[in-house]
């Protein structure tokens, strides 16, 4: 098994990339922390595998974070997944918007990070590498979208954010690197498809930007999670590794 004997923590684990990502990091023999303000949806996933050990956690409470970094251990990998898609130009962005997207897709990292990193850092010493792993998107620096003024902006300072702790931290055992996926078929999705004037034709839009011409699917982004999470990527840091169907080419 590819992550036996890793202890690895997935925020935002109760539905979609997040929920898929500590299922399959579990079954490839982790043993898995799985977190999210969504205490319904971690009963379903604890139902589904009894291995994960699941916690309700905001990634916005650094009281609440530092409390369960205290008493989970020594990470091998940290996912940091939580994010939310804000759809607007910037004429459309008001200051709360901006700081709550800020301080979910950003700061909510730099708090895990924080908090678990002086653990996975005394972990590295012992297993030689661990690996902080934090989502970004194909929206970021990497490409931009139409509506996705505050949301590329957060994307493109994970990005940024990724390869900070790669350059400082590469020389202690740590690797980091950013997950950009194209258009994931997730809950998250069918609610933005739902909310839109004509969602059949949103759907179609969606799709249409991909040259495969379908969505993406948890499957597809799981893969490079369980890869960049294992010790099959000990080469691999401070990038911004696309999984996009094609988008970007």
């Amino acid at each position: 098994m590819r992550l036996q004997g890793k202890r690895i923590l997935v925020s935002a684990a109760a539905q979609g990339i997040g929920r898929a990502s500590a299922l399959a990091c579990a079954a490839e023999g982790a043993s898995v922390v799985a977190v999210d303000i969504n205490e319904e949806g971690l009963a379903s996933l604890a139902a589904e595998n009894a291995s994960i050990e699941t916690h309700r956690l905001d990634v916005r409470d650094r009281s609440a974070i530092d409390a369960l970094a205290g008493s989970v251990g020594q990470l091998d990998g940290l996912f940091n997944c939580a994010g939310f898609v804000h759809h607007g130009s910037i004429l459309d962005v008001s200051e709360d918007d901006w700081a709550f997207s800020m301080d979910l897709n950003v700061t909510s990292m730099v708090r895990m990070t924080q908090a678990f990193l002086p653990g996975m850092l005394e972990r590295a010493e012992e297993a030689g590498s661990v690996s902080v792993l934090n989502m970004a998107s194909m929206a970021s620096s990497i490409k931009g979208f139409v509506n996705r003024a505050v949301y590329g902006a957060t994307k493109a300072a994970v990005i940024g954010l990724t390869k900070s702790v790669a350059a400082d931290f590469v020389k202690q055992g740590v690797r980091c690197n950013a997950l950009c996926p194209g258009t994931v078929d997730t809950p998250s999705l069918r609610g933005r498809i739902a909310a839109a004037p004509d969602p059949v034709q949103a759907e179609k839009d969606f799709i249409a930007r991909q040259p495969m011409g379908r969505l993406a699917t948890v499957d597809d982004i799981t893969p490079l999670v369980v890869f960049l999470l294992s010790d099959e990527s000990r080469f691999v840091s401070g990038q911004a590794v696309l999984v996009d169907g094609g988008v970007t080419i």
